[in-house]
């Protein structure tokens, strides 16, 4: 079932066809998700143990295939918060100046290219994110090592543009690329 997902994620639309007919409807949603490391749900939980096998944990994570987690931009690894840190107050920004900041950025990618980073196509991908040299250089390196794919890579891109606009640099560069490769290790670690 998960893999019907690929096509809506891909191109924004769905297309469904039935005997003769053929229809197609828009698509274009964001998707957020969320699993457990393992069948129990206890890997890397600092006061549990975790009872499942090495094969297990394999099995389980293969029920999402390369192709579908090949089209998902963003996958964070988050821990288990403490009992004492979950009623003590952060010291993190307010909801408003994040806000603030996504709207200056979202601002700035459509008086660049008229349109958001997500949905920049290879060619403008190529215009409008294109990293310094040693962004280039960190990008060539990963692809090689991790066994990215050409879409890995364009997504990567996309996300290390909108970690720019968001920090407000005009160019790309390594710790863009690095924060966005980080992004897209996911199940891997």
């Amino acid at each position: 079932m998960l893999e019907a997902l690929r096509e809506p994620l891909e191109t924004g639309q769905i297309n469904i066809a039935r005997a003769a007919r053929r229809a197609e409807f828009p698509a274009r949603f964001q998707l957020v998700a969320a699993m457990n490391p393992c069948p129990c749900g206890w890997l890397g939980h600092p006061s549990a143990k975790c009872r499942c096998t090495p094969d297990q944990v394999a099995r389980y994570r293969g029920k999402l295939s390369g192709p579908l987690l090949d089209r998902i931009d963003l996958m964070l690894d988050v821990p288990a918060v403490a009992e004492a840190d979950l009623s003590a107050r952060g010291d993190g920004e307010s909801s408003a100046t994040v806000q603030a900041r996504v709207a200056a950025a979202r601002a700035v990618q459509l008086e660049r290219q008229g349109k958001p980073n997500a949905l920049l196509g290879p060619d403008e991908v190529d215009r409008h994110a294109r990293p310094d040299a040693a962004g280039a250089q960190l990008l060539k390196q990963a692809m090689a090592r991790l066994a990215l794919t050409a879409r890995a890579y364009h997504r990567i891109l996309k996300v290390a543009r909108s970690i720019a606009d968001l920090a407000g640099a005009a160019q790309i560069n390594s710790a863009h690329v690095a924060e966005a490769i980080h992004y897209r290790r996911g199940l891997a670690d």
